[in-house]
């Protein structure tokens, strides 16, 4: 696990788009892609840069059940607006959130994903350690799945919404085994709220109390965490 500490968010969307600019010279052809406050400052190097993803694929990590794709704040809104029209891919995959059959979409998304090996896959981390949405608990197998979202989550989440109320209390999400298939693992980290669980992440016990724990078991993953995320490690990075 390579650790990077910046000292910020904005440095942080810098190293993130390095990251993303060394995975396509050197032959990357399918990102998965992260949604969420996190990523936000690496689309935005992204878009400001002449990357090319136009031979590319996306897939991403999740999508919530029950919102349609033109919505403000579904997840397919969120990746045209921040990357998507500026910066399209050959295809872009995202879990449908409309899915009248959740289980016949959770076959066609392992479906898309196995069809689709992912070169380089960007995550944040929850405050409760959660990659994707996978919660704590979530079983280390476990490839695309429904998931009823935790209160933290929730929570979490709610700063997006009119009211907590309007928080959709499931999502469509990769799960852990699908996660761990990616080639290449980007996570990036920021602010003193996800300081307990970046140090669960790479230095607590490989657990399912901590989700993001799994990642100690990928022989490729870089870590990009600014000063305050860092600050309850043990060790200097």
């Amino acid at each position: 696990m390579k650790v990077i500490v910046v000292k910020d968010q904005a440095a942080g969307g810098k190293e993130g788009f390095k990251v993303f600019k060394d995975a396509l010279d050197n032959g990357a052809k399918v990102f998965g892609l992260a949604t969420g406050s996190t990523p936000v400052t690496t689309y935005q190097e992204i878009v400001k840069s002449d990357l090319d993803f136009s031979n590319c694929t996306s897939v991403n990590l999740d999508e919530y059940v029950g919102i349609a794709p033109d919505n403000d704040q579904s997840y397919k809104y969120f990746m045209q607006s921040h990357l998507f029209d500026a910066k399209p891919f050959k295809e872009s995959f995202l879990p449908n959130g409309l899915a009248s059959d959740p289980a016949a979409e959770v076959k066609r998304y392992d479906k898309v994903i196995d069809e689709h090996p992912i070169d380089l896959q960007i995550l944040g981390i929850g405050r409760n350690g959660h990659i994707g949405f996978n919660e704590p608990g979530t079983a280390r197998d476990v490839t695309t799945h429904v998931v009823d979202l935790t209160q933290s989550t929730i929570e979490a989440n709610a700063r997006f919404f009119a009211s907590e109320n309007d928080v959709p209390k499931q999502a469509f999400s990769m799960g852990l085994a699908s996660i761990m298939k990616s080639k290449h693992l980007l996570l990036e980290a920021f602010g003193e709220d996800k300081a307990d669980a970046v140090k669960g992440m790479i230095e607590g016990p490989d657990s399912v109390d901590c989700p993001a724990s799994i990642l100690q078991n990928h022989d490729n993953v870089t870590v990009i965490i600014d000063e305050a995320a860092a600050s309850k490690l043990s060790n200097k990075y």
